[in-house]
C-alpha cells in the first residue's frame, strides 16, 4: 500500500490592515483633489484660443489686435473700462459677448470688462445709468477711458448734459447693418469690430482727429445714399477721423487743428497763392496729404508739385490685353514698402474705373539730399501699360508713346528724417493713390479699403492701427420648402426619439439574457 502524499501546508492568513488602507485611500483622494486643481489652474492661466469658424468670425482683424497692443492701451496707468449692459434675449448677445471678451483678453489687463444683465441685476444697472445719465436703458456698451477723476456726465447751466469726451456709448443697433426691402427693415450684417475699435480709439483719444477735404478743388460733393464721397467718410470715421470741408481759396494757411488734407480728384488747377499754401503746409512737420487722381488727370501745378517730390502723375490709362480683349480695369499688387503695409504686402487687387499710371522716383539722389523719400505701394504687373491714347481705338502698346513697366497705382513720400526715431515723429506724410473710382460702392474692395484706412493711420502718425481691418459678417436666409419644414419635424419629433427607444429596448433586452 503506497502512501499517500502530504497534505499543502497553507500559510495563516495576514490580518486586515484597515488602518493602512483608510490611509493610502485619503493621501489617494488628496493627490486627486491637488492634481484636478493644479489642472484647471494651469488651464486657466495657460490656454490656448482656437476660433473654428469658417471664416474666423470670433477672431479680431491684425489691426485691431495690433492696436490693443499697443502703447496707447499698455502705457496706460488705468485701465480701460467697459461695462456691457445687454438682456441675453438680445439677438446679437452671445457674438457681442464672445467680442467684448477677446478685446479684453487681448488687451492683457488694458480693458476691464464688466457684464451686466439689466434684467438680472438691476441694482447695478441703477448703478450704471446713474454714473453716466442713461435715461433709457438700452442694450450698449458703455466704453470709459477717463484716466482722471474728471466727471462722465457735466451739466451747465442750461441743464444740458454732455458727456466726458473720454466715454462713449456703443448701442447695439450701431452695430448691426441694416437693408429695407419690400418696406421691410432687417438686419442683413454685423460690424461689431469696426464700431468697438472706433469708438475704443474715439475713447481713448478724447476727440476724433480731423483732415480737411478741399471742396472747391476737389470733385466729390455730397450725395444721397451710397456715393464715392460717403465711401471715404465712413471709412476715416471708423478710424476715428472726421473729414471736414474747407475752401483753398482766401486761407493764407491751414489751420492747426487740422491733421491732414485730402484733394480728391482735381478738376481746378491751383492759383499761385493756393499752390503756396499747399507748399508751405507741406514743408512744416507733421504734415499730411492724401491726394486722390481723377479721370480727367493731374492739373498742371499740382502735378508739378508731385513731381518735385517724386511721383509724377501721367496723363494715361493703365490697361491690358487678354485673348484680344482689352481690360481697363487695373491691377495691383502691394509691395513691402512701408511697415503699415506688411499685412498687404504681396497680395493682388483690382482698382475699378479709371487709372493712371505714377511714375516713383525712388533712390533718386536729389531727393534723398532734400530728405524726400518717395516708394511705390502698389505696383502694376507684367502685361499692363499706360495707354496715352485710349479711347480712339485699337488700343496696342507702343513703346514710342506708351508708358512701360515698372508702372504704380499708389506711391507714399515721407519728407524728414523717417528712419531716425528721434525725429520720425516730426517728418511729413503724403500718399497717391491714381484712382478715385474704387470709393464707388459698385467698385469696393475689401482690400482697397483696408490699404485706404491703413493710409489714413500712417498719415495721422497712428501706425498701431494700420493694417487689414475687420469684415462685416452677414446673416443669411435658408429657404426650405414645406415638405422639408415637414420632414424635419418627423425627423426630430418621431424617428430620433423612436431610434433612442429601439436602443434602450435592445440594451435592456441583451441584460436579461
Amino acid at each position: 500500500m503506497s502512501d499517500s502524499p502530504p497534505e499543502p501546508k497553507h500559510k495563516p492568513a495576514r490580518p486586515l490592515n484597515r488602518w493602512g488602507m483608510g490611509t493610502l485611500s485619503v493621501f489617494q483622494t488628496a493627490f486627486l483633489i491637488v492634481v484636478v486643481i493644479a489642472l484647471n489652474y494651469l488651464a486657466m492661466h495657460h490656454y490656448a484660443r482656437l476660433d473654428m469658424s469658417r471664416s474666423a468670425d470670433y477672431s479680431l482683424s491684425s489691426a485691431t489686435t495690433r492696436y490693443l497692443g499697443s502703447e496707447s492701451l499698455t502705457g496706460r496707468v488705468q485701465p480701460v473700462k467697459w461695462i456691457m449692459a445687454y438682456r441675453r434675449s438680445s439677438p446679437f448677445y452671445e457674438r457681442t459677448r464672445a467680442l467684448v471678451e477677446e478685446y479684453a483678453r487681448l488687451s492683457k489687463g488694458g480693458i476691464v470688462l464688466e457684464i451686466v444683465d439689466p434684467l438680472r441685476s438691476p441694482d447695478r444697472m441703477q448703478e450704471v445709468t446713474a454714473a453716466y445719465g442713461l435715461t433709457l436703458v438700452r442694450d450698449l456698451i458703455i466704453i470709459d477711458a477717463r484716466s482722471d477723476e474728471s466727471p462722465a456726465i457735466t451739466e451747465d447751466a442750461n441743464q444740458i448734459k454732455t458727456l466726458n469726451p473720454n466715454v462713449r456709448l456703443v448701442v447695439a443697433e450701431d452695430m448691426a447693418v441694416y437693408a429695407t426691402a419690400d418696406g421691410t427693415r432687417r438686419i442683413v450684417g454685423f460690424q461689431g469690430e469696426d464700431v468697438l475699435t472706433a469708438s475704443l480709439v474715439a475713447a481713448i483719444e478724447g476727440r476724433p482727429r480731423v483732415m480737411a477735404l478741399l471742396a472747391d478743388k476737389s470733385d466729390m460733393e455730397k450725395q444721397e445714399g451710397p456715393s464715392p464721397r460717403k465711401s471715404l467718410e465712413d471709412t476715416l470715421r471708423f478710424q476715428n477721423v472726421a473729414l471736414e470741408e474747407i475752401q483753398l481759396s482766401g486761407i493764407s494757411a491751414i489751420p492747426a487743428e487740422i491733421s491732414g488734407v485730402v484733394l480728391a480728384a482735381p478738376r481746378y488747377d491751383l492759383t499761385e497763392s493756393e499752390l503756396a499754401v499747399i507748399e508751405r503746409y507741406w514743408n512744416q512737420p507733421r504734415a499730411a496729404i492724401l491726394v486722390f487722381a481723377g479721370t480727367g488727370g493731374m492739373p498742371p501745378k499740382l502735378r508739378a508739385f508731385l513731381r518735385a517730390n517724386g511721383i509724377t502723375p501721367r496723363n494715361d490709362r493703365v490697361i491690358a490685353r487678354e485673348k484680344d480683349a482689352l481690360v481697363t480695369a487695373a491691377r495691383g499688387v502691394f509691395t513691402k514698402g512701408i511697415g503699415f503695409t506688411r499685412d498687404l504686402a504681396g497680395q493682388t487687387t483690382e482698382f475699378g474705373g479709371a487709372s493712371s499710371s505714377l511714375d516713383v522716383r525712388e533712390g533718386a539722389e536729389d531727393l534723398l539730399n532734400q530728405r524726400i523719400q518717395p516708394m511705390g505701394l502698389i505696383q502694376v504687373p507684367a502685361g499692363f501699360w499706360g495707354e496715352t491714347k485710349f479711347g480712339q481705338g485699337g488700343e496696342v502698346f507702343d513703346e514710342m508713346e506708351d508708358h512701360g513697366p515698372p508702372l504704380y497705382l499708389a506711391a507714399s513720400v515721407t519728407r524728414g528724417a523717417e528712419s531716425d526715431d528721434r525725429f520720425a515723429a516730426d517728418s511729413s506724410r503724403m500718399i497717391v493713390i491714381s484712382n478715385a473710382d474704387f470709393l464707388d460702392p459698385k467698385h469696393h474692395r475689401a482690400e482697397n479699403l483696408d490699404f485706404l484706412a491703413s493710409s489714413v493711420n500712417w498719415l495721422v502718425g497712428r501706425e498701431d492701427l494700420a493694417g487689414i481691418g475687420p469684415r462685416s459678417l452677414g446673416t443669411y436666409k435658408l429657404p426650405l420648402l414645406d415638405a422639408q419644414v415637414s420632414f424635419i419635424n418627423r425627423i426630430n419629433l418621431f424617428f430620433l426619439p423612436a431610434f433612442l427607444v429601439l436602443i434602450g429596448v435592445f440594451v435592456w433586452s441583451s441584460r436579461r439574457v
